[in-house]
């Protein structure tokens, strides 16, 4: 089943998202479905990998675990059901250090850390609305990644509202906030 046509009046479900088309990805922010963009760009997959493959080689032998979108992510209320359910996302990369949080299905509650890459279609969505979904979920650190700039934007958590931790480019090496010794130089990420 497709997604119907949108009933503005409707708060849309995890139950109602686990019925939906695989034909078409979406994510649901406070009860509004979102259509996901289309095939990423190479540079956005080339990010993501960068990112993706620094985060696995550093994670490998640890206890939290990184995703790749497809993953759901479900931020609402601690046991809360499908049918009540009414944030779903599915971030590019998601950090989880809670294994309690981890199903089949995903992930529900707030991950360590999430990065979303910007897409022309998408970057509006992540920079507002995702923003403040992650701040008011407690997820404690939130990358922005512009592919095309080559920069990172880095919000970590302090009294549950985001700080800007800092904006780094391509020459920079970024210091992954819920790991003492992690840091990422982003000419690797950046590389063509």
């Amino acid at each position: 089943m497709s997604v119907p046509e949108r009933d503005l009046k409707r708060t849309y479900t995890y139950q109602d998202y686990l019925g939906w088309s695989d034909d078409e990805r979406f994510e649901l922010i406070d009860g509004v479905p979102y259509a996901m963009s289309p095939a990423p760009s190479r540079k956005h997959q080339q990010v993501s990998g960068g990112l993706f493959g620094e985060f696995w080689s550093y994670l490998r032998d640890k206890s939290c675990q990184v995703y790749a979108a497809p993953f759901d992510v479900r931020l609402g209320v601690e046991n809360e059901t499908d049918d009540k359910e009414i944030n779903v996302v599915q971030p590019d990369i998601t950090v989880v250090c809670d294994k309690n949080k981890l199903d089949d299905k995903g992930c529900k509650g707030a991950p360590n850390l999430i990065v979303e890459i910007l897409s022309p279609s998408t970057g509006k969505r992540d920079r507002w609305l995702k923003y403040k979904l992650y701040e008011r979920a407690g997820v404690q650190e939130y990358w922005i990644v512009e592919p095309q700039n080559e920069t990172i934007e880095v919000y970590r958590l302090l009294n549950e509202q985001y700080v800007l931790s800092g904006v780094y480019g391509k020459e920079d090496k970024v210091e992954v906030g819920i790991f003492e010794d992690m840091t990422i130089d982003l000419d690797l990420v950046f590389r063509e």
